[in-house]
This record gives C-alpha cells, sequence and structure tokens, in this order.
C-alpha cells in the first residue's frame, strides 16, 4: 500500500495488477471484494468506491460472506499477539492499546472471543477505530445475545466500517 492516498481519477486509473495490490487487502484476506468492486470503474468519487465493495460484499453468496466474516481475527487474539495478522489489523488493534493488554484483560478478550465463536462459529468483528478497551467489551457482551442472523448481519456491517476506513486512508475525498 502506498502512504500517500490517492485521487479517484488516480484509482480510476490504475491497472488491475497495481488496483490490487493497493485495494486487495481492504477485507481481510478476501481479495475477491476488491476485484469485484474494481468492475465498477470507473468510480464517480471514493464513496462511490466505498460502495462498490459493499455491493460486492452483499452480492455474494452466503458461504462467500461467511469465509469473509471467519476470514477476521480475533480482537487481541492469539494471532495478533503473535504480530500474523494482517498489516491493517495490527495498526488498528494497536491504535486502541489491544496489543497492550495486561494478563487478565488479555484473558477476558480470550474467554469472550471464544464464547462469541462457540456461539456464532465466526469471529468478534468490530471496526475498533475510534473505540476504546470499554467499548470493546461492552460489544462484546452485548452483541453475544444477538440471534445469529442478526450477528451475522452485524458483523458484515463493522466490515463495511472496516472497508470504509481502510480506504478513507488510502483514497482522497
Amino acid at each position: 500500500m502506498s502512504s500517500d492516498p490517492l485521487s479517484i481519477e488516480g484509482v480510476n486509473g490504475l491497472p488491475e495488477g497495481r488496483f490490487m495490490a493497493m485495494f486487495g487487502d481492504v477485507a481481510e484476506h478476501s481479495p475477491w471484494v476488491a476485484r469485484q468492486a474494481m468492475a465498477g470503474r470507473p468510480f464517480a468519487d471514493r464513496e462511490a468506491m466505498i460502495q462498490a465493495m459493499t455491493d460486492a460484499i452483499g452480492k455474494a453468496p452466503l458461504e462467500a460472506r461467511l469465509a469473509l466474516i471467519r476470514a477476521h481475527p480475533d480482537l487481541a487474539g492469539k494471532a495478533a499477539i503473535a504480530g500474523e495478522i494482517a498489516e491493517d489489523s495490527r495498526r488498528e488493534q494497536a491504535g486502541v492499546g489491544l496489543d497492550r493488554l495486561t494478563e487478565s484483560e488479555y484473558e477476558t478478550f480470550q474467554r469472550l472471543n471464544d464464547s462469541y465463536k462457540k456461539r456464532f462459529g465466526f469471529p468478534f468483528i468490530l471496526a475498533v477505530k475510534g473505540a476504546t478497551k470499554e467499548i470493546i467489551l461492552r460489544e462484546f457482551q452485548v452483541r453475544v445475545q444477538n440471534d445469529p442472523v442478526a450477528e451475522r448481519e452485524t458483523a458484515l456491517a463493522q466490515i463495511g466500517r472496516i472497508i470504509r476506513f481502510r480506504i478513507e486512508d488510502r483514497v482522497l475525498p
């Protein structure tokens, strides 16, 4: 990913390989989202690009959407601690202090991650940008009470927010 954001004109002019290199990772380990969205170019603006990404997810078969959800790491999970997650995820989790948990906080996150995954079959997903550990923990406690269909839709909405934040970091308004 380039450190300098592109204009939408620059995004629209990217060859396929360069587009995928820059945006193939905005949906965690799921480049098919960017590939589907890319077919909608030229984008009128950054908002249209974000919408094309979320539309690609919404039009995908249920199994593809579930695979997208499952591609996300646990918050403050073992993979995050070991540095085995995507760079954007690492930076986002570190930005809210999930890389600096006490042992007790880490154990709480592990317990909640395990409980949530046991109930829903996929990891808890929250766009953590601007959140705090307390907000995240409160969301865990509220959302674990959701019915599975509502929670799947909530997870997909959170993925949409994550994609938005990542594109906003890479594309000028």
